[in-house]
């Protein structure tokens, strides 16, 4: 691949709903471009993005696929990002990166959930982007009522420039608005004929171009006036409207492609070099210098210090860890050294590529704009910016959202524990939606992520790379025991069997302390009825008991113990019968002093459109859940609740069905307290079928 200056670089990435086809339009475009000799099938497994094997088995994206093409003088940096909520990590990623988005739109299923959430991310992030109607040979395509939708969700900046020429099987071409011209397309789609416009689209040809022309003169004051006053917009008129409206934002172009028959490319790769914005036009990129919050920039120039970002990080098990980044301004060379000012170490640079699905493209430099990737970098990872040490920024990392869904993990294999948590500890370093613990009240390994397909990959994944294979389970609720009384009770431990003896006795008095002081341990000894050396024993043993607590064998928290009086023996006594001692009073002083189970409370913040709202409180509320509040937010609603941790394990799949994926949540632990009685019955019954299990 040659070298391209900042100018002819595209950044694009291709998002959509799961299924629209976006994989199939990458490699329909590289096809095209002559970047790969055939073109690949998704149910072939046959794909250069899709190279993963559980996205050959699942015939899903799950990585965002970097794929380099070149096309009439410029060089663009495709960027196939999942369409499967689960795997957003990825498609934010890209989208940080990316100078502008391709949006893939079924022509039989129309605007979906995922197309809203997608968009509503390129909005978040001030993307330009152009529209792509896919699959427009497939039966029941619509392209009229798919444009209508998207007009209706999206607004009426979404402009076709192009309509279909014959439907469902019979596609073959499209209607070029802005030349006037019928583009027929060849059998495999590389060829591409002008003609005339058949006369029954003509008319349906002269409103829509209208419409389009409408919306290009709106770009531009000058070309308003010049419109407005009944005068004819020249073709290089009309060609610079729409790229300044394509940049503003203004105008949303529509486009129309069959990508597994790459009926549809070159048109779309031609618009793609004339319409979608170069690194250079983008705006300043702010940022802080490191260990201060002083705000800094950096121009989209080679005049520039470098800076660059990294966006993605995968663990390759051959190459080691790859690091994925975009170059904001500089140069990045082969062999240098380039500072980590996230991090605050210097990284070697060895050999830097950029990468065709799984296969490396050598680079020779990596100018302003570009995207690459490097390997063996020692403390990078995703969120890091790199730059010139002299000279440094740090840019925003990346804001991820925050796991919804988590399993428990044990190995299928006994003895296989620590190579079950350093296989998911090498996830960690790639994903950045991922989250590992090793829950000491429960003993469980929890893995959390963002749905169930996210976290049925990364076992996948653990079995292939490591090859450990683990069951999932739902993980265990952290329940903890405490006392609401009071009590006074005596422990004594007697032992007399040949030779010296043990005997350790003592009194203490027990009461509730203030949440989250866990134990308070007074010493009331007067007069040495306890001798000074035995007590840090006492605590010691009270320490041990509270580690299973009566009610159900859960951790104690929040108990004040006062050692008040005991008795010993010159002889017989030790630490150990005082620690004895002390762990059977202690047990004896929670019978007596009215012992509760604690569950933990969950704060949960649910974002739904607004004829949902009455049945996600319903259902928030046969959770056993406490409706706090609720309050607009950007056209949906907002609803704050407290709900148990032990009603919310699946609450991502009940949402999803509940609300056809438009709906999402947040939750944060709040607090401990009382678990009801009926519930506590059931948590109680549990806790003792398992202990005979166990036995």
């Amino acid at each position: 691949m040659k070298k391209y200056s900042s100018e002819n670089i595209r950044n694009v990435a291709l998002i959509s709903h799961g299924g629209a086809g976006k994989t199939s339009l990458t490699e329909a475009l590289l096809f095209t471009s002559g970047a790969v000799n055939r073109l690949g099938k998704i149910e072939a497994g046959n794909t250069t993005t899709d190279f993963d094997p559980d996205e050959i088995k699942k015939q899903v994206t799950i990585n965002v696929g970097l794929a380099p093409l070149e096309w009439d003088g410029i060089k663009v940096n495709l960027l196939d990002t999942p369409g499967y909520f689960d795997f957003i990590g990825d498609v934010l990623g890209a989208l940080r990166v990316a100078d502008s988005v391709i949006t893939v739109v079924c022509a039989v299923s129309g605007v979906e959930v995922g197309t809203e959430k997608v968009w509503s991310y390129a909005n978040d992030f001030k993307l330009p982007r152009l529209v792509v109607i896919n699959k427009l040979d497939r039966e029941n395509a619509d392209f009229d009522k798919t444009l209508e939708q998207l007009r209706n969700h999206f607004g009426l900046n979404v402009a076709p420039l192009q309509m279909p020429i014959g439907k469902e099987s019979n596609f073959k071409g499209v209607v070029d608005l802005i030349k006037q011209k019928a583009l027929i397309f060849s059998g495999d789609g590389m060829k591409m004929t002008e003609e005339e416009i058949p006369a029954d689209l003509s008319d349906q040809a002269s409103l829509l171009r209208e419409t389009l022309i409408e919306s290009v003169a709106e770009a531009e004051d000058s070309l308003l006036e010049k419109y407005l006053e009944g005068e004819t917009l020249s073709d290089e008129e009309v060609n610079r409207g729409l790229r300044q409206g394509v940049l503003s934002g203004k105008i949303v172009p529509v486009l129309c492609a069959a990508s597994t028959k790459n009926l549809g490319i070159q048109p779309l790769l031609n618009l793609i070099k004339q319409y979608l914005p170069t690194p250079l036009d983008q705006q300043d990129l702010k940022g802080h210098l490191p260990e201060s919050e002083e705000e800094v920039s950096r121009k989209p120039s080679p005049a520039e210090p470098l800076s660059a970002f990294v966006f993605k990080t995968l663990a390759d098990p051959y190459v080691g860890r790859i690091n994925y980044f975009r170059v904001y301004s500089g140069m990045v060379k082969p062999d240098s050294q380039i500072y980590n000012s996230s991090k605050g170490t210097v990284e070697r640079f060895g050999q830097v590529f950029s990468m065709r699905g799984k296969n490396q493209i050598t680079m020779d430099e990596v100018v302003t704009g570009d995207i690459a990737c490097v390997a063996k970098l020692q403390e990078t990872a995703t969120g890091d910016t790199l730059c010139d040490r002299s000279k440094p920024i740090v840019f925003p990392p990346l804001a991820f959202p925050e796991p919804v869904i988590s399993f428990a993990v044990e190995p299928k294999t006994k003895g296989d524990e620590d190579k079950v948590m350093s296989g998911l500890s090498r996830f960690l370093e790639e994903d950045p939606t991922f989250r590992l613990e090793r829950r000491a009240e429960t003993k469980q390994t929890v893995i959390s992520g963002l749905g169930e397909l996210h976290l049925e990959i990364i076992v996948s994944r653990l079995a292939q790379k490591f090859g450990v294979e683990v069951d999932f389970t739902t993980p265990k609720v952290p329940y903890k025991e405490t006392i609401r009384g009071q009590s006074r009770v005596e422990g004594k431990h007697k032992k007399q069997s040949g030779g010296r003896g043990q005997f350790g006795h003592v009194f203490i008095e027990m009461e509730p302390a203030e949440t989250g002081q866990g134990l308070v341990f007074e010493d009331k000894i007067f007069g040495g009825s306890v001798p000074r050396q035995y007590i840090p024993a006492v605590e010691k043993g009270i320490r041990e008991a509270m580690d299973e607590g009566i009610v159900a064998g859960y951790p104690v928290v929040d108990v004040v113990v006062k050692l008040v009086d005991g008795s010993y023996h010159t002889v017989d006594s030790s630490e150990m019968a005082f620690k004895i001692a002390a762990g059977q009073a202690f047990k004896k002083g929670m019978e007596q002093a009215n012992p509760v189970l604690l569950e933990p409370i969950l704060n949960v913040e649910v974002v739904v459109p607004d004829s949902y709202m009455g049945d996600i409180m319903g259902d928030l509320n046969s959770k056993r859940g406490r409706i706090q509040g609720m309050e607009p937010d950007g056209g949906l609603q907002k609803i704050r609740a407290q709900v148990p941790l032990s009603e919310m394990f699946k609450y991502s799949i009940d949402l999803r069905s509940m609300t056809q994926g438009r709906g999402f949540f947040s939750m944060a632990f709040s607090h401990y307290e009382e678990v009801p009685h009926q519930a506590a019955e059931q948590v109680v019954a549990a806790a003792k079928a398992a202990k005979q299990d166990e036995s």
